[in-house]
């Protein structure tokens, strides 16, 4: 099974998360995911597997955040938007193995994918 990583590489959390799945042996397909943001369907797709919700999921501290601050991060259509609009405002690391999604924050997080197959 792959799991899919939404990666951005200049992120240390985002790095270790990689280095994690890969030690474990895990297939991992990396998803740069500023050089390739995610529509908002894939979007509704990857929220619908992750346990999580908008306030983990968004990046408040960004810059970003300041143009759609107005967004309800209850709202999961909102939350939609603002990371279509501006995708740096997404979490990171996801890992994604096509069932279930974890935000790898901490980047050990991401291991409970692999726990789940066993």
């Amino acid at each position: 099974m792959t799991i899919t990583l939404y990666h951005n590489p200049r992120c240390s959390k985002s790095r270790q998360a990689l280095a994690l799945l890969e030690e474990n042996g895990a297939e991992v397909k990396v998803r740069r995911y500023l050089d390739e943001p995610l529509s908002e369907a894939e979007l509704r797709d990857l929220m619908s597997r992750l346990d999580a919700d908008g306030e983990r999921l968004v990046r408040t501290q960004e810059a970003e955040w300041q143009e759609v601050a107005d967004t309800n991060l209850q709202d999961q259509e909102q939350v939609i938007a603002a990371i279509v609009r501006h995708p740096r405002l997404m979490e990171r690391p996801i890992a994604d193995d096509g069932k279930r999604a974890v935000i790898g924050r901490p980047p050990e997080d991401v291991l409970a994918l692999l726990h789940a197959r066993d």
